[in-house]
């Protein structure tokens, strides 16, 4: 029997439905290559979003920003991003995982070659919104396809793995950043991300078809054909009707993540990954800038931010591991106090490069390792027919509490307080997420 999987009397002759075979069925090559897909558009999202901090010194330099400014454009696409994940989540859930990442693909590609070619704030700003328009998009498609390409069995690290593509884009983008500012300017930043982000495009095209799941949901037109050649594709034998249950998910609406049965669950995640996101996004964006006004070289803060991205895939993979043991809630909530923990020790202030590494590991190792948990919540709390919708609302308003860190934290240094009052404000979000959590129940968190 192979380790990955199980045996195909165990899933495909289990039942002859498309959900038994999809969630019982054995993970077999093609279906952890889709998997890992997600895993490399996650990766993508990653260096989209960090490439702005890369240059963001760069940029203060070049047009005299001050940070207040240097706030809104580090936030912009954060901005996007909680549209995207509004508005196109429940696009996902409609016309399909594959179509809303293809296209969102397209957008994130344009969008990060205008911002190399920006000349002004004003033109960036724009730019930079319509990645973060495609990021959002994708945010909460890819999740939910990394859950329903996965089998039951194997989701939970299918999730994590997805996860923790954000740090590990983050780590090879930081390492190929360092060269292109030892050797050129920060337009080269969004160069690179413009071909990395369109490169990808004939991947998805060819290796991530649609999920069985949202076919047999929506039941359109040949919906059993194109499912069983996807079903073949995988190595399943092919399902002989449609998941019985499916035409009153059919009638189900997008719109039930606000209705009583999942309205509060819908607020607690939502108000959780809001909180925390907030903590994570101050540390992600403002650490290049904080560790250059510490006296450090530009190309050593694209380092620490790299080390900031190790912590993160590494406690990503390590909450992966323990989540197979232990509850995802209370995992999560460890997690988020080790977060605001170390985003205040950050806020100490100046240190030795070995010591502000080690800091900057761990504050990326707790904070990353909470959003697995929180996606992994995501994954789990909402079902098929809202999943996306579900998971795009709650990235999205979160992505609010992104944008916000940057700009509240850009007026509060302007203000005059010191890095140490800043950084344990911004670090209470993840405390008031961890509050959020208790609030949920163990049976609305599975």
């Amino acid at each position: 029997m192979n380790s990955i999987g199980q045996s195909n009397t165990e899933g495909d002759m289990a039942d002859k439905d498309p959900r038994s075979i999809m969630e019982l069925g054995r993970m077999n090559t093609a279906r952890w290559a889709a998997v890992f897909v997600t895993v490399g558009l996650n990766a993508l999202d990653g260096f989209d979003v960090l490439s702005i901090s890369f240059a963001s010194p760069g940029i203060a330099r070049d047009w005299g920003l001050n940070d207040a400014t240097l706030g809104w454009v580090l936030s912009m696409e954060l901005l996007g991003m909680a549209l995207g994940s509004v508005l196109l989540g429940p696009v996902a859930d409609k016309v399909g995982r594959r179509s809303t990442i293809l296209g969102c693909l397209a957008a994130m590609s344009i969008g990060m070659f205008g911002a190399g070619y920006a000349s002004g704030v004003s033109t960036l700003l724009g730019w930079r919104l319509l990645t973060g328009l495609g990021i959002g998009g994708m945010l909460a498609s890819i999740n939910a396809a990394a859950a329903e390409f996965s089998n039951l069995r194997w989701r939970g690290l299918a999730m994590a793995l997805m996860v923790i593509g954000y740090p590990i884009g983050g780590i090879l983008g930081g390492l190929f950043v360092q060269g292109l500012l030892a050797s050129g300017t920060w337009h080269e930043v969004f160069f690179f991300g413009g071909w990395a982000t369109a490169a990808f495009i004939p991947v998805v095209w060819f290796l991530v078809p649609e999920t069985p799941a949202f076919l047999d949901r929506r039941r359109g037109p040949g919906a059993l054909h194109q499912i069983n050649r996807i079903l073949a594709r995988f190595g399943h034998a092919p399902a002989l009707a449609l998941t019985s249950g499916g035409i009153g998910e059919k009638r189900a609406s997008v719109a039930d993540i606000f209705k009583p049965a999942l309205l509060l669950t819908t607020i607690l995640v939502t108000f959780a990954y809001f909180a925390h996101i907030t903590s994570f996004y101050f540390l992600i964006k403002w650490v290049p800038k904080i560790v250059v006004d510490m006296g450090f070289d530009p190309r050593a803060a694209a380092v620490f931010l790299t080390w900031v991205n190790v912590g993160g895939a590494t406690g990503g993979a390590i909450f992966g591991m323990f989540a197979t043991r232990m509850g995802l809630r209370p995992l999560t909530i460890i997690t988020l106090i080790g977060g605001a923990l170390m985003i205040a020790w950050f806020g100490r202030g100046p240190e030795g490069q070995t010591a502000l590494t080690v800091t900057v590991v761990a504050a990326g190792f707790f904070t990353n390792a909470a959003i697995v948990g929180l996606y992994s919540l995501f994954a789990k709390v909402f079902p098929t027919h809202a999943r996306a919708t579900g998971t795009g609302f709650a990235i999205g308003v979160g992505r609010g509490g992104a944008a916000l860190a940057p700009i509240i934290a850009g007026y509060l240094f302007q203000a005059g307080f010191e890095l140490q009052t800043v950084a344990v404000a911004m670090g209470s979000g993840s405390l008031l997420a961890m509050i959020a959590l208790i609030g949920l129940k163990e049976r609305q968190a599975y």
